[in-house]
Protein backbone atom coordinates (compact mmCIF):
# COMPACT_ATOMS: atom_id res chain seq x y z
CA UNK A 1 0.00 0.00 0.00
CA UNK A 2 2.74 2.48 1.02
CA UNK A 3 4.84 1.62 -2.01
CA UNK A 4 1.88 2.02 -4.35
CA UNK A 5 1.09 5.48 -2.95
CA UNK A 6 4.74 6.52 -3.09
CA UNK A 7 5.16 5.51 -6.72
CA UNK A 8 5.89 8.63 -8.76
CA UNK A 9 3.62 8.84 -11.80
CA UNK A 10 4.65 10.19 -15.18
CA UNK A 11 3.23 13.71 -14.74
CA UNK A 12 4.93 14.16 -11.38
CA UNK A 13 8.20 12.76 -12.75
CA UNK A 14 8.08 15.20 -15.64
CA UNK A 15 7.71 18.16 -13.27
CA UNK A 16 10.62 16.94 -11.17
CA UNK A 17 12.79 16.46 -14.26
CA UNK A 18 12.12 20.06 -15.34
CA UNK A 19 13.32 21.23 -11.92
CA UNK A 20 16.20 18.82 -11.21
CA UNK A 21 17.17 17.20 -14.49
CA UNK A 22 17.07 13.57 -15.59
CA UNK A 23 19.15 12.40 -12.61
CA UNK A 24 16.03 12.77 -10.43
CA UNK A 25 14.57 9.63 -12.02
CA UNK A 26 16.84 7.48 -9.84
CA UNK A 27 15.45 9.24 -6.75
CA UNK A 28 11.91 8.60 -7.97
CA UNK A 29 12.70 4.90 -8.22
CA UNK A 30 14.06 4.83 -4.64
CA UNK A 31 11.21 6.86 -3.18
CA UNK A 32 8.74 4.04 -2.34
CA UNK A 33 11.34 2.26 -0.20
CA UNK A 34 12.34 5.53 1.48
CA UNK A 35 8.75 6.42 2.33
CA UNK A 36 8.16 2.94 3.74
CA UNK A 37 11.27 3.27 5.93
CA UNK A 38 10.26 6.69 7.26
CA UNK A 39 6.68 5.55 7.88
CA UNK A 40 8.01 2.70 10.04
CA UNK A 41 10.47 4.94 11.87
CA UNK A 42 7.95 7.70 12.63
CA UNK A 43 5.00 5.32 13.16
CA UNK A 44 2.94 6.62 10.25
CA UNK A 45 0.19 5.20 8.07
CA UNK A 46 0.42 6.77 4.61
CA UNK A 47 -3.00 7.89 3.38
CA UNK A 48 -2.52 9.85 0.14
CA UNK A 49 0.18 11.33 -2.06
CA UNK A 50 0.72 14.65 -3.83
CA UNK A 51 3.41 17.22 -4.44
CA UNK A 52 4.70 19.90 -6.77
CA UNK A 53 7.82 20.64 -8.76
CA UNK A 54 10.36 20.22 -5.94
CA UNK A 55 8.97 17.53 -3.63
CA UNK A 56 6.58 14.68 -2.99
CA UNK A 57 4.18 15.11 -0.08
CA UNK A 58 2.22 12.42 1.73
CA UNK A 59 -0.70 12.87 4.09
CA UNK A 60 -0.24 10.42 6.93
CA UNK A 61 -1.93 9.39 10.17
CA UNK A 62 0.01 8.79 13.37
CA UNK A 63 -0.63 5.14 14.20
CA UNK A 64 -0.88 5.75 17.96
CA UNK A 65 -3.27 8.74 17.88
CA UNK A 66 -4.74 8.89 14.37
CA UNK A 67 -3.64 12.53 14.12
CA UNK A 68 -2.93 13.78 10.59
CA UNK A 69 0.62 14.87 9.67
CA UNK A 70 2.44 15.49 6.40
CA UNK A 71 5.61 13.76 5.23
CA UNK A 72 7.54 15.84 2.71
CA UNK A 73 10.54 14.60 0.72
CA UNK A 74 12.74 16.38 -1.79
CA UNK A 75 15.52 14.96 -3.96
CA UNK A 76 17.71 17.96 -3.05
CA UNK A 77 18.73 17.82 0.65
CA UNK A 78 19.73 21.51 0.47
CA UNK A 79 16.07 22.43 -0.04
CA UNK A 80 15.12 20.42 3.04
CA UNK A 81 17.93 21.95 5.13
CA UNK A 82 16.89 25.47 4.17
CA UNK A 83 13.21 24.85 4.87
CA UNK A 84 14.00 23.19 8.20
CA UNK A 85 16.14 26.13 9.34
CA UNK A 86 13.44 28.64 8.39
CA UNK A 87 10.74 26.62 10.17
CA UNK A 88 12.89 26.49 13.32
CA UNK A 89 13.35 30.27 13.18
CA UNK A 90 9.58 30.65 12.80
CA UNK A 91 8.72 27.96 15.40
CA UNK A 92 7.10 30.48 17.77
CA UNK A 93 5.04 32.00 14.95
CA UNK A 94 1.45 30.68 14.71
CA UNK A 95 1.37 31.89 11.10
CA UNK A 96 3.85 29.23 9.93
CA UNK A 97 3.40 25.47 9.77
CA UNK A 98 5.19 23.56 12.55
CA UNK A 99 8.13 21.22 11.91
CA UNK A 100 7.66 18.01 13.93
CA UNK A 101 10.68 15.92 12.86
CA UNK A 102 13.36 15.81 10.18
CA UNK A 103 15.91 13.57 8.51
CA UNK A 104 17.97 15.96 6.44
CA UNK A 105 20.28 13.21 5.18
CA UNK A 106 17.41 12.02 2.97
CA UNK A 107 15.63 15.37 2.51
CA UNK A 108 12.65 14.44 4.73
CA UNK A 109 10.49 16.73 6.86
CA UNK A 110 7.51 15.79 9.03
CA UNK A 111 5.03 18.67 9.30
CA UNK A 112 1.92 19.37 11.31
CA UNK A 113 -1.52 19.20 9.72
CA UNK A 114 -3.22 22.60 9.57
CA UNK A 115 -6.97 22.74 10.24
CA UNK A 116 -9.17 23.47 8.40
CA UNK A 117 -6.35 23.71 5.85
CA UNK A 118 -8.19 25.26 2.88
CA UNK A 119 -5.81 26.95 0.44
CA UNK A 120 -6.38 30.71 0.42
CA UNK A 121 -6.27 30.44 -3.39
CA UNK A 122 -9.58 28.55 -3.17
CA UNK A 123 -11.49 31.14 -1.15
CA UNK A 124 -12.00 34.88 -0.79
CA UNK A 125 -9.40 36.73 1.26
CA UNK A 126 -8.70 40.33 2.23
CA UNK A 127 -5.63 42.41 2.91
CA UNK A 128 -6.36 42.66 6.64
CA UNK A 129 -5.72 38.93 7.16
CA UNK A 130 -2.75 39.01 4.79
CA UNK A 131 -1.36 41.92 6.81
CA UNK A 132 -1.53 39.83 9.99
CA UNK A 133 0.35 37.02 8.24
CA UNK A 134 3.08 39.33 6.95
CA UNK A 135 3.45 41.00 10.36
CA UNK A 136 4.02 37.63 12.01
CA UNK A 137 6.56 36.50 9.43
CA UNK A 138 8.50 39.78 9.67
CA UNK A 139 8.86 39.31 13.43
CA UNK A 140 11.32 36.42 12.98
CA UNK A 141 14.67 36.87 14.75
CA UNK A 142 17.94 37.30 12.87
CA UNK A 143 20.74 34.78 13.50
CA UNK A 144 22.88 35.54 16.56
CA UNK A 145 26.37 36.95 15.78
CA UNK A 146 28.57 34.09 14.65
CA UNK A 147 25.65 31.69 14.23
CA UNK A 148 25.91 29.74 11.00
CA UNK A 149 22.97 29.79 8.59
CA UNK A 150 22.44 27.55 5.57
CA UNK A 151 20.13 30.16 4.03
CA UNK A 152 21.43 32.18 1.13
CA UNK A 153 20.86 35.84 0.20
CA UNK A 154 17.65 36.83 -1.58
CA UNK A 155 19.68 37.51 -4.74
CA UNK A 156 20.15 33.74 -5.05
CA UNK A 157 16.38 33.21 -4.96
CA UNK A 158 15.92 35.98 -7.56
CA UNK A 159 18.42 34.37 -9.92
CA UNK A 160 16.77 30.98 -9.43
CA UNK A 161 13.22 32.12 -10.29
CA UNK A 162 14.41 33.96 -13.40
CA UNK A 163 16.56 31.01 -14.50
CA UNK A 164 13.52 28.76 -14.11
CA UNK A 165 11.36 31.19 -16.09
CA UNK A 166 13.94 31.22 -18.88
CA UNK A 167 14.06 27.40 -19.01
CA UNK A 168 10.28 27.04 -19.01
CA UNK A 169 9.91 29.66 -21.73
CA UNK A 170 12.52 27.96 -23.91
CA UNK A 171 10.97 24.53 -23.36
CA UNK A 172 7.47 25.71 -24.27
CA UNK A 173 8.15 28.23 -27.02
CA UNK A 174 11.78 28.01 -28.11
CA UNK A 175 13.90 31.13 -28.38
CA UNK A 176 11.91 34.38 -28.09
CA UNK A 177 14.24 37.42 -28.15
CA UNK A 178 11.52 39.89 -27.10
CA UNK A 179 10.40 37.83 -24.11
CA UNK A 180 14.00 37.11 -23.16
CA UNK A 181 14.74 40.85 -23.19
CA UNK A 182 11.81 41.61 -20.86
CA UNK A 183 12.95 38.91 -18.44
CA UNK A 184 16.55 40.13 -18.61
CA UNK A 185 15.50 43.69 -17.77
CA UNK A 186 13.26 42.45 -14.95
CA UNK A 187 16.02 40.27 -13.48
CA UNK A 188 18.40 43.24 -13.36
CA UNK A 189 15.81 45.34 -11.55
CA UNK A 190 15.08 42.55 -9.05
CA UNK A 191 18.76 41.95 -8.35
CA UNK A 192 19.24 45.68 -7.73
CA UNK A 193 16.45 45.60 -5.15
CA UNK A 194 17.85 42.45 -3.56
CA UNK A 195 21.25 44.10 -3.13
CA UNK A 196 20.03 46.68 -0.61
CA UNK A 197 17.17 47.44 1.76
CA UNK A 198 16.27 45.74 5.05
CA UNK A 199 17.34 42.18 5.81
CA UNK A 200 15.01 39.64 7.40
CA UNK A 201 13.83 36.10 6.86
CA UNK A 202 11.96 35.93 3.53
CA UNK A 203 9.47 33.15 2.77
CA UNK A 204 10.35 33.42 -0.91
CA UNK A 205 7.24 31.76 -2.39
CA UNK A 206 4.38 33.37 -0.48
CA UNK A 207 1.35 33.19 -2.77
CA UNK A 208 -2.28 32.17 -2.04
CA UNK A 209 -1.69 28.51 -2.89
CA UNK A 210 1.04 28.34 -0.21
CA UNK A 211 -1.14 29.76 2.56
CA UNK A 212 -3.84 27.81 4.40
CA UNK A 213 -6.78 28.73 6.58
CA UNK A 214 -5.68 27.91 10.10
CA UNK A 215 -7.26 27.67 13.55
CA UNK A 216 -9.33 30.66 14.59
CA UNK A 217 -9.25 32.15 11.10
CA UNK A 218 -5.51 32.82 11.18
CA UNK A 219 -3.58 32.30 7.93
CA UNK A 220 -0.78 29.73 8.07
CA UNK A 221 2.04 29.70 5.50
CA UNK A 222 3.61 26.51 4.15
CA UNK A 223 6.36 25.56 1.68
CA UNK A 224 8.87 28.39 2.21
CA UNK A 225 11.75 28.87 -0.21
CA UNK A 226 13.58 30.95 2.37
CA UNK A 227 16.38 33.47 2.07
CA UNK A 228 17.84 36.40 3.97
CA UNK A 229 16.81 39.68 2.38
CA UNK A 230 14.06 42.24 1.94
CA UNK A 231 10.79 40.97 3.52
CA UNK A 232 8.83 43.25 1.16
CA UNK A 233 9.49 40.59 -1.48
CA UNK A 234 6.74 38.49 0.16
CA UNK A 235 4.04 41.13 -0.41
CA UNK A 236 4.14 41.05 -4.22
CA UNK A 237 1.73 38.21 -5.01
CA UNK A 238 -0.92 39.65 -2.68
CA UNK A 239 -1.02 43.14 -4.16
CA UNK A 240 -0.67 41.95 -7.77
CA UNK A 241 -3.36 39.24 -7.51
CA UNK A 242 -6.05 40.05 -10.08
CA UNK A 243 -4.92 43.68 -10.49
CA UNK A 244 -5.65 45.14 -13.93
CA UNK A 245 -4.85 48.83 -13.44
CA UNK A 246 -2.32 50.93 -11.58
CA UNK A 247 -4.91 52.53 -9.30
CA UNK A 248 -5.92 49.17 -7.80
CA UNK A 249 -2.28 48.21 -7.33
CA UNK A 250 -1.39 51.51 -5.65
CA UNK A 251 -4.37 51.29 -3.30
CA UNK A 252 -3.42 47.77 -2.23
CA UNK A 253 0.21 48.70 -1.68
CA UNK A 254 -0.74 51.66 0.52
CA UNK A 255 -3.35 49.66 2.47
CA UNK A 256 -0.96 46.81 3.15
CA UNK A 257 1.82 49.19 4.22
CA UNK A 258 -0.51 50.62 6.87
CA UNK A 259 -1.13 47.10 8.18
CA UNK A 260 2.50 45.89 8.22
CA UNK A 261 5.00 47.94 10.25
CA UNK A 262 8.27 48.33 8.40
CA UNK A 263 6.85 47.65 4.95
CA UNK A 264 8.06 50.22 2.41
CA UNK A 265 5.48 51.08 -0.32
CA UNK A 266 8.23 52.32 -2.64
CA UNK A 267 10.12 49.03 -2.43
CA UNK A 268 6.94 46.96 -2.85
CA UNK A 269 6.21 48.92 -6.06
CA UNK A 270 9.71 48.16 -7.28
CA UNK A 271 9.35 44.46 -6.56
CA UNK A 272 5.99 44.44 -8.36
CA UNK A 273 7.50 45.99 -11.47
CA UNK A 274 10.38 43.52 -11.48
CA UNK A 275 8.48 40.35 -10.64
CA UNK A 276 5.39 41.02 -12.77
CA UNK A 277 7.43 39.85 -15.77
CA UNK A 278 7.50 36.33 -14.32
CA UNK A 279 3.70 36.22 -14.58
CA UNK A 280 3.21 38.35 -17.68
CA UNK A 281 5.64 36.73 -20.12
CA UNK A 282 4.27 33.14 -19.89
CA UNK A 283 0.71 34.48 -20.20
CA UNK A 284 1.60 36.49 -23.32
CA UNK A 285 3.39 33.51 -24.86
CA UNK A 286 0.30 31.36 -24.15
CA UNK A 287 -1.87 33.80 -26.10
CA UNK A 288 -3.54 35.52 -23.15
CA UNK A 289 -4.82 39.02 -24.04
CA UNK A 290 -7.01 39.94 -21.06
CA UNK A 291 -6.81 43.22 -19.14
CA UNK A 292 -4.78 41.70 -16.30
CA UNK A 293 -2.16 40.26 -18.65
CA UNK A 294 -1.82 43.54 -20.54
CA UNK A 295 -1.44 45.44 -17.26
CA UNK A 296 1.22 43.05 -15.95
CA UNK A 297 3.18 43.31 -19.19
CA UNK A 298 2.98 47.11 -19.18
CA UNK A 299 4.19 47.10 -15.57
CA UNK A 300 7.09 44.81 -16.45
CA UNK A 301 8.11 46.98 -19.39
CA UNK A 302 8.09 50.09 -17.19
Amino acid sequence: MVRDLAHVGREARDRLVVRFGASVLAWCARLPALVADLADRWDLAVVEAGGGGTSRVFRCAKRDTGASVWLKLTPDPTIAREEAEALRVWEATPSMVTLLAEDLTVGALLLEHVEPGVQVAQRAWDLAEVGALLRDLRASPMPAPGERSVLRPLSHRVDFVFDLADRRLAAAHGKDPAAAAVLRQARAAALELAADGPVGLVHGDLHPANVLSGPGGRLVAIDPRPAWGDPDFDAVDWVLEGAADIGVLEDRIEELAELVPGQDPHRVRGWCRALSALVAVPRIRAGRDDAETRFLMALAEG
